[in-house]
């Protein structure tokens, strides 16, 4: 695949996320998606976040899963980009937009956060999309960092509505034999990328 279209897929993707974050709104981000794109997570070894399709990585990913994270932006700090297998993996910091008193900093969820894409051609005309996406960040540094903001009052009603959510009863949400999509993007869970047989 051409790099120069893979590198200006990722510079349309990063000015589409910092106009997400100035409107609030995240769904348009859908339509540099493939209309049969899966885009997931895990928050533990059987809860997973699993949209198959544009249309529900708009209405949940997109959506329900950004609901309560008003203000928070995702700063990408490095991108790799590999046009030979068509994938760019992009490394963000999650903050929360939220100055903690004590520090005179940003509340921040620690460790590292990074978002795995895979890229292939539009098929209705040129250019790129993204046919699958696949996300992962430290969950109990989240819990903290939420439970921080909590205990300093300065929780938004949304943040605290989130909160109070039962996991996997939303949209989205499966236990791993529910799984609609494979934890390992499909291409790669089909052994496409194999660069190291196991023992």
């Amino acid at each position: 695949m051409d790099r120069a279209e893979i590198e200006g897929l990722w510079a349309e993707w990063l000015s589409l996320n910092r106009q997400a974050e100035a409107e609030g709104d995240w769904a348009p981000l859908a339509d540099v998606y493939a209309e049969d794109a899966t885009y997931g997570w895990m928050y533990t070894p059987d809860e997973h976040f699993m949209a198959v399709g544009r249309d529900q990585i708009r209405e949940w990913a997109l959506g329900t899963e950004m609901a309560g994270l008003e203000g928070w932006h995702y700063d990408y700090q490095a991108t790799v980009i590999d046009d030979v297998n068509a994938m760019v993996i992009g490394f963000w910091r999650q903050r929360a937009g939220i100055v903690d008193d004590a520090t005179g900093e940003e509340y921040e969820i620690l460790g590292i956060g990074g978002s795995w894409f895979g890229v292939a051609p539009r098929p209705d005309g040129p250019g790129l999309e993204f046919a699958w996406q696949r996300d992962w960040f430290d969950l109990g540094s989240t819990a903290t960092t939420f439970l921080d903001i909590v205990k300093a009052k300065k929780a938004t009603a949304g943040l605290l509505e989130r909160m109070s959510l039962n996991g996997i009863e939303q949209p989205g949400h499966y236990r791993l034999a529910d799984l609609p999509a494979t934890v390992w993007p499909p291409p790669v869970a089909a052994g496409n990328f194999v660069t190291q047989e196991s023992v």
